[in-house]
Parts: structure tokens; sequence; C-alpha cells
């Protein structure tokens, strides 16, 4: 285990057959939605998602409402982030309908600008952590909500200001190395 990584988590892996079912239908939306060359848009994920389905990140992605605009939105950071992948799930379990994968992603900003920022030579890195909870019925994902600390992959990508503070949540240096921070007691 390097010093970036967390802790394994230890989870028991006794789902019942349904639950393993929901947990693999999440996990196909994620491979989708996360691939920057299977992700076009809405229409990349509307196979596996009710017409009704919703989605909720207000503070990350506050224009999407439905599981087809969040991958609509993300198939733009990818054209930026074109190396985007899930390094692996941490967590993903599920219990009845709900099913939580909590996730480590890294990628560099190896592809078109960004909101008019253009990649730096050589590109710059990050690698973040999000969790995804999704509602699963009839094999198709009903809901989804998002928690991501979205500042990190943005600072440590060059997205982000930051000025200067000893405090590890607005250091920059600390930002980029969540790790370092954590390690500091801050």
């Amino acid at each position: 285990m390097t010093s970036s990584s967390p802790p394994p988590v230890v989870m028991s892996t006794e789902q019942t057959p349904e639950e393993q079912a929901n947990i693999d239908v999440a996990k196909e939306y994620m491979s989708i939605a996360y691939s920057p060359t299977k992700n076009t848009g809405a229409d990349s994920v509307q196979h596996i998602c009710h017409e009704d389905s919703w989605f909720w990140s207000p503070s990350t992605f506050p224009g999407c409402k439905t599981p087809m605009d969040y991958a609509q939105s993300h198939s733009v950071v990818m054209k930026s982030v074109s190396d985007l992948k899930i390094e692996r799930f941490d967590q993903a379990w599920a219990k009845g309908t709900h099913v939580l994968l909590r996730y480590t992603a890294s990628g560099s900003h190896c592809g078109e600008a960004y909101k008019g920022i253009e990649k730096s030579d050589p590109p710059r890195k990050a690698r973040w952590w999000a969790a995804a909870i999704f509602e699963v019925e009839n094999g198709k994902v009903r809901s989804f909500t998002k928690d991501w600390d979205q500042k990190v992959m943005q600072i440590q990508l060059g997205w982000a200001p930051v000025t200067g503070s000893e405090d590890a949540r607005w250091n920059e240096d600390m930002l980029r190395d969540p790790e370092k921070a954590r390690e500091s007691g801050q």
C-alpha cells in the first residue's frame, strides 16, 4: 500500500443475487460514464436508466437532473482529462435496491482546453476519491447521488485558484497532495 492509498476496507461479500446484479448495473453505468471512449454523452447510458430517473449532486453538477445529464456533463470533462480512469472501487456493496460505490479515480489534463485553460507540458496529473449512491430498480438506474470533492482534482490539474494559507484546507501544496495534509494532522 502506498502512502496515498486509503486503508483497505473489509466488507462482507455476502450479497443476495439481486443485490449483486444491482452492483453490476451501477458498475456498468460507471464504466460507460467514466470512459473517455464509451461516453459520447447522454445517449451512452440511456439504455440502463429509467426514463424518469434522477441525479443529485448540486454542489458539483448543479445543472444535472438525470443520470443522462451527468453522463453528458462528464463527457465534456473527459475531453480535457482524456485519460481519466477509475483505478479501483474501494467499496462496493448493496442493500436491497441501493448500491454504494466509493472509488479512486485519476487522470491528467492531456486533452482539450478546459474552460479556456490549456494543458501544460507535461500535463498536470490528479487523483481523487468520490462516492456514488445508486438506486437500481428492475435492472436499470432509478437514481444516482454523487459525493465528490472536486476541489482536490481541480487544484491538482491547475483549474482552480488557491491563495496562500497555512490551513491545510486552503494550502495549495496540501491540496495537491491530500495524503500529506492528512499526515500533517491539520
